[in-house]
């Protein structure tokens, strides 16, 4: 999510004032919306990372399926300390409710 579209929700959510140029926000929500953005961007870049890390086990372990299995398995458990099991949880819960 982006700076610009936690701005965009912030203007849904009435968090600012119209001006004759257009929404207007607070500086403390911009300054929010952009720590939002820092935080989202380093949690995708951190999945991906172990997304990449287990096609580097596929290149690793080519030919030893057990072997793969074994690094897939470590690689994915760290999962839940990028996310935790409630974050998960409540964002199914909130794709339910959309």
């Amino acid at each position: 999510m982006t700076q610009d579209e936690i701005i965009e929700m912030a203007k849904q959510a009435g968090l600012g004032f119209l001006l004759d140029a257009g929404f207007m926000c607070h500086q403390e929500v911009k300054d929010f919306a952009k720590l939002i953005a820092q935080h989202e961007r380093e949690k995708s870049l951190k999945l991906w990372m172990l997304l990449d890390d287990i096609d580097t086990a596929d290149d690793i372990a080519k030919t030893d399926h057990d072997t793969y299995r074994r690094l897939c398995r470590n690689t994915q458990q760290k999962r839940w300390a990028v996310l935790s099991e409630s974050e998960v949880d409540a964002a199914i819960r909130a794709r339910g409710q959309a």
